[in-house]
Parts: structure tokens; C-alpha cells; sequence
């Protein structure tokens, strides 16, 4: 396994301090829920077993693959909304995946050049590819956090939060296509009101979940090959998902399939029934 240098440099030509790449078993034999969307999106950054599970659930949801670059296409213009009408500058992605460009930093700070992003994750071949995130324009931003979700306050008094963010000011906290990887019992609930809770008056929640709710037999069975291969799986109704937002008030459209979040002409020609995943942003008081 290749190491970094100790050093990477940044947009801007400073130098900052590199993840380290310690020599990571990535269990190549073993489908990953990161290195399986992937695949879905065209990537490379997959292994025979990650690309063996995909077509099996191709195979019982061929839709999959919309529902995949439709949840990327709402990251993205949640994110245009959040650093361009919003005027927020704070990011914090937590389930970043496997890099793919346009990332989020990219996209925020392309609107807002002074944008700062906090990526976090805990999977060796996301962590492999983190040096992708860290390259910033010269006015923001960016760090990466090896954690994971399930220990928020680690998170959240890591250096890297502590010392890019001021957490006096908005700051948006991105869950992109990983609470329905968490079971009900690793409290996602929980967990997502751990990271809000200690967030300022001004802050957003950026979400989305795959739901069962518009195609039920092909996203269970989709669910169910998953789960068979060893990676939980929980789809979420409406509800389910809404209540990761108490407290919080909605931007228009409120809680809605991501085709339907603001659509900018790409979604053109999906039904919902194609794209089994729920979007929203919101606001916290």
C-alpha cells in the first residue's frame, strides 16, 4: 500500500498536514458500500467483489444506478443553494466516499471562494484517496477527518473541525447517502442530534436516504443484498426520515424525492419510482 509524504500542497501553495495513509487492510475480497456506489457512478475505484455486488443488485433494481447519480446531483445543488442563497460557509461532509469531481469543496467554493470543508470518514480507500480533498482555493479551506460517524463528539472536537471552523457561525452538516447504512440500533437518531445539537442558530442539515417508499419490492430486494453481503442496510419511510429534521425548518420543497429538490432540467424523463431516495434541507432556528 502506497504511503503519503508528510506534507501535500494546497491551491494556494502553502503546505498542510496530509493525511497518513498508513498501510490499510481494504479487504478487497469484501463488497464496500462506498467502493459499490462507485461503480454505480462509473468509477474505478472498485474491486471485483464491490463490482460483483452491484450487478447483483442491478439485477433485481436496475434503477439503482439513477438513484445513485441522482442523490449526487442533489449534493449538488443543495450545495449551490447553501453557498450561493444561503451565503453559508461552513461545510462539514461526514460519509464523504470515494472523491469525485466535482466534490463538495469544489462546488461551494467555486460559488464562495472563501468556503471551508471539513470531510470526514473512517473507510481505508476513502482515506487513500483523501489528498483529492484537500486542495483548496487559495481564500478557503479544506481538512480531513479520519472518524467515524458513530463517535460524533470525537468529530466534533477534532483539530481539524476545531481549527478550520467557527463554530459561533452557520455551519452545514452534510449526510449525503450514509444513514441508511446505520441500523436503528446505532442510534442514527441519536447520533445526527449529537452533531446538530452543537451547532450554532443559522445552521443547516443537508440530507438524504434511500426509502423503499417508491419502488418497494425492487429497493427491498436491492436492501436484502446488502445486508446478505454483510454491509446493514435500513430504507427509511417519509417519516422515518423526517424525524431526523425536528427541530429544524425546511427550505422549499421540504422532504421530497432529490428529483424533485429543486430540479435544474437534469432530472428530466425520471419518475420516482426510479429514483428511491429522499432529499431535503433545513434550517435550524
Amino acid at each position: 500500500m502506497a504511503t503519503a509524504e508528510d506534507e501535500v500542497s494546497s491551491a494556494s501553495g502553502a503546505f498542510s498536514p496530509a493525511p497518513r495513509f498508513i498501510s490499510a487492510d481494504l479487504k478487497m475480497d469484501i463488497p464496500h458500500s462506498a467502493r459499490v456506489y462507485d461503480y454505480f457512478l462509473g468509477g474505478k475505484d472498485n474491486f471485483p467483489a464491490d463490482r460483483a455486488a452491484a450487478e447483483q443488485i442491478i439485477s433485481v433494481f436496475p434503477d439503482v444506478q439513477n438513484t445513485t447519480q441522482q442523490n449526487r446531483a442533489f449534493m449538488l445543488r443543495a450545495t449551490r443553494y447553501l453557498a450561493g442563497e444561503a451565503g453559508v460557509r461552513q461545510f462539514l461532509d461526514i460519509g464523504t466516499g470515494i472523491p469525485t469531481s466535482p466534490n463538495l469543496h469544489e462546488v461551494a467554493q467555486g460559488l464562495a471562494p472563501d468556503s471551508r470543508v471539513v470531510y470526514v470518514d473512517n473507510d481505508p480507500i476513502v482515506l487513500v484517496h483523501a489528498r483529492a480533498l484537500l486542495t483548496s482555493s487559495p481564500e478557503g479551506r479544506t481538512a480531513y477527518v479520519d472518524a467515524d460517524f458513530h463517535d460524533p463528539a470525537r468529530i466534533l472536537a477534532s483539530a481539524e473541525v476545531r481549527d478550520t471552523f467557527d463554530l459561533d457561525q452557520p455551519v452545514v452538516l452534510s449526510l449525503i447517502g450514509m444513514l441508511h447504512f446505520i441500523p436503528d440500533e446505532g442510534d442514527p437518531y441519536g447520533l445526527v442530534r449529537t452533531l446538530t445539537d452543537a451547532l450554532p442558530s443559522g445552521s443547516f442539515l443537508s440530507l438524504t436516504h434511500g426509502t423503499a417508499d417508491f419502488a418497494p419490492e425492487e429497493a427491498e430486494s436491492a436492501a436484502e443484498i446488502y445486508r446478505q453481503q454483510g454491509i446493514p442496510t435500513r430504507l427509511r419511510s417519509r417519516d422515518e426520515v423526517l424525524r431526523f429534521f425536528e427541530g429544524f425548518d425546511f427550505v422549499d420543497p421540504g422532504l421530497v424525492n432529490v428529483l424533485r429538490w429543486r430540479a435544474d432540467g437534469t432530472t428530466d424523463g425520471l419518475a420516482d419510482a426510479q429514483v428511491g431516495t429522499y432529499g431535503g434541507v433545513a434550517r435550524k432556528p
